[in-house]
Formats: structure tokens, C-alpha cells, sequence
């Protein structure tokens, strides 16, 4: 599903904030390369792609899901060797939302918090060019950079002066 841009000369693009190095997994990857992958370089989500086309995304969440319960907590080589026979095509959510490099942020945030997922991989003329990420959205509230919702500072002023 695709996001229409949304966009007006003064508002922040998911271009100005998503990350353009992606991390991405393959559908015959094994859980095991991805959780591995995840926690090397930190990361809570990889698109999945097969011939460079992106069909899905896999979470930290659908990993774990994906493993043995922590029954077999003393079975390490079991566990091990299950992971790498399950593939991520098999635990990886098939209808990724997505949205453009000239989203708007607020359209981008808006996606993110309606839907409550992680990230949503940025799509150019078919091809995975970035990702915008809750962490993403952290690093441009922290930035100072902030968005002017007249709404909402009227709605504090209000509740302010009930007190």
C-alpha cells in the first residue's frame, strides 16, 4: 500500500529523515541470518526482498515468534539448526505499507502511530531507496527541527487555563 505524497513547499519530506542505507533480507534467508543481522547493526525490522523487488518485512517480533519456546531453553543446537532451516518468507508480514521520498513526515508519523508498526520502507519508481523508522522520527524530534501544530498548542493553553 502507497502513501500519496502529501506535500507542500514548507513541509519536512521522509527524504530529509529516513535512512538510506538499508539493511534487507532475502524470502530464502534463514531467520537465524536475520536475527543475526538485526542484532549486529541494531535494527528491529528488514524489508525482505526477492529479485530486488520488496514482497515483505520481517520484525524483531516475527522472529521471535518464529522460534521454539523457551522450553527447549538447554537445546541450543536445536534451536540453532531450526532457526536456519525456517526461512523468512514464512514468518515476514507479506502487505507492507510504504510511502514515497517526497511523503510528507507528518503523513509518514501519522502511518506509523494509526498502524502501530516500526518503519515504513521508502519506494522510488520500484525500487527500495530508504527507510523511515521510529528512531528516525526520534532523531528529528531530538534535532529541534519540530513541526508547528497550532491546534495543539491552543489545546494546551486551554487545558492550562482550567487548572
Amino acid at each position: 500500500m502507497k502513501v500519496k505524497k502529501g506535500r507542500n513547499s514548507n513541509s519536512l519530506r521522509v527524504a530529509d529523515w529516513m535512512s538510506k542505507r538499508v539493511l534487507a533480507v532475502e524470502t530464502f534467508d534463514s531467520i537465524g541470518i536475520a536475527r543475526r543481522l538485526m542484532a549486529k547493526h541494531r535494527v528491529n525490522q528488514l524489508p525482505v526482498l526477492e529479485n530486488e523487488k520488496l514482497v515483505g518485512i520481517v520484525t524483531d517480533r516475527d522472529i521471535r515468534d518464529g522460534y521454539p519456546s523457551s522450553m527447549m531453553i538447554n537445546r541450543g543446537k536445536e534451536i540453532d539448526r531450526f532457526a536456519n532451516s525456517v526461512t523468512v518468507e514464512e514468518v515476514m508480514s507479506h502487505d507492507v505499507m510504504v510511502v514515497g521520498p517526497d511523503t510528507s513526515l507528518v503523513a509518514a508519523v501519522g502511518l506509523l502511530r494509526r498502524h502501530r508498526i516500526g518503519s515504513l520502507p521508502v519506494m522510488k519508481s520500484g525500487k527500495l531507496v530508504g527507510i523511515i523508522t521510529r528512531s528516525n522520527i526520534l532523531e528529528f524530534v531530538l534535532s529541534g527541527a519540530g513541526i508547528k501544530l497550532p491546534k495543539l498548542k491552543a489545546m494546551r493553553r486551554k487545558a492550562a487555563k482550567r487548572k
